[in-house]
């Protein structure tokens, strides 16, 4: 519980509760449609978020992590199989490769743009590679046409980890429609959010959309028939309702998202702070407003002194977690991604942030160049 007075990182309920009218009467259109499980909505919202992002096909599922995990089998890739990845990323990526029985490997990434660095790519190929899942982390494009010609050269799949990236785009192509396929969350905190779990798998290849299909249901390409073994992992009628609402304020909360943005910038100007990077030709969708501080305890010890709370996405890479550590290829040679967990620090920053809390974050984060040393 947000202690009474303190600015949040994130608050779902502020920002869903705008549309809090239209969700209630989506909700009693669900529920008097008798219609509950892959039904009219989720096939609307297929439609409607496929269109907006520029693919031919949505899938929706029940999870961000399941989606990753099914895009890669619907795919091909079997266990067994090498998939390229990044460790500064939620372990939900890596989670996703694992449950479908892939191996990770972890490439290091660019310290400008946090991601994936795709010069490090063919250091890293075996024989036994057979995918790569570039991370758009906090909502900024990891650089895709490179992966796109280093996968093409060495005949790999490329499946996009959008959970933090809705919107975000390059040469106004936004991320997802790049690689083979892409995975989306639309977890509550979400740029796209749900009022509970769910994702979705989003490709232009009709192969891929096809089996992901049958996997989300069975393996089920006729009604009870298992062509092929899948699980159970569909998008909720009521979900997909909400986030039919919510889609068409996507592109103008991402603006919002990038106008606060541009005032945290502002404020940190002249500070011992880094921003996050505005880089040439890319759209971020500024899912995360991530600082680097060389003072990171002092500096969120601050905040905390002005009732504003921070966080740290991530504490530890995934390489460093408990579960994970000495386990992987790649692990062993992550300088960038190591140096990074040290320093950075998220902000607040949400479409429904009040511009009085903004207004006091910028005079706090002000205030944090006069402080005394």
């Amino acid at each position: 519980m947000m202690p009474s007075g303190q600015i949040p990182v994130a608050n779902p309920l502020l920002d869903s509760m705008r549309h809090e009218a239209v969700i209630r009467a989506a909700m009693g259109r669900v529920l008097t449609s008798g219609d509950y499980i892959l039904g009219p909505e989720v096939l609307a919202f297929e439609q409607e978020f496929a269109t907006w992002l520029g693919v031919d096909h949505c899938i929706g599922v029940a999870s961000g992590t399941d989606a990753v995990a099914l895009a890669l089998r619907s795919c091909g890739v079997q266990p067994g199989d090498e998939v390229i990845t990044v460790s500064l990323t939620a372990v939900a990526t890596v989670a996703a490769i694992q449950q479908i029985g892939a191996v990770p490997v972890f490439a290091d990434i660019d310290p400008l743009t946090r991601c994936i660095n795709p010069s490090l790519l063919p250091l890293l190929v075996s024989d036994r590679t057979k995918a790569i899942v570039p991370v758009h982390l906090y909502g900024q494009p990891a650089p895709m046409p490179d992966i796109m010609r280093i996968a093409a050269q060495y005949g790999l799949w490329v499946v996009e980890d959008c959970a933090q990236a809705h919107g975000a785009a390059i040469a106004n192509q936004k991320v997802g429609s790049f690689g083979h396929a892409a995975a989306f969350s639309f977890y509550p905190t979400k740029n796209l959010g749900a009022l509970g779990d769910g994702g979705a798998v989003v490709t232009s290849l009709t192969d891929v959309a096809d089996t992901c299909r049958a996997l989300r249901q069975y393996g089920w390409q006729e009604r009870f028939i298992s062509s092929l073994p899948g699980i159970n992992s569909r998008l909720d009628e009521l979900q997909a309702a909400i986030l039919r609402i919510k889609l068409p304020f996507l592109t103008d909360d991402n603006h919002k998202r990038n106008l606060i943005a541009a005032q945290y910038r502002s404020a940190l100007h002249g500070t011992d702070i880094t921003t996050p990077p505005l880089i040439a030709n890319t759209a971020h969708a500024m899912h995360l407003f991530v600082v680097e501080c060389p003072q990171r305890d002092k500096f969120r010890k601050f905040l905390l002194e002005h009732q504003i709370a921070t966080a740290l996405h991530y504490p530890q890479a995934v390489h460093q977690q408990p579960a994970y550590r000495g386990c992987i290829r790649g692990g062993e040679n992550l300088p960038i991604t190591e140096t990074l967990t040290q320093r950075i620090v998220t902000l607040p920053l949400f479409p429904s942030l009040p511009e009085s809390s903004v207004t006091k974050i910028c005079a706090a984060l002000e205030a944090w160049r006069y402080r005394e040393q």
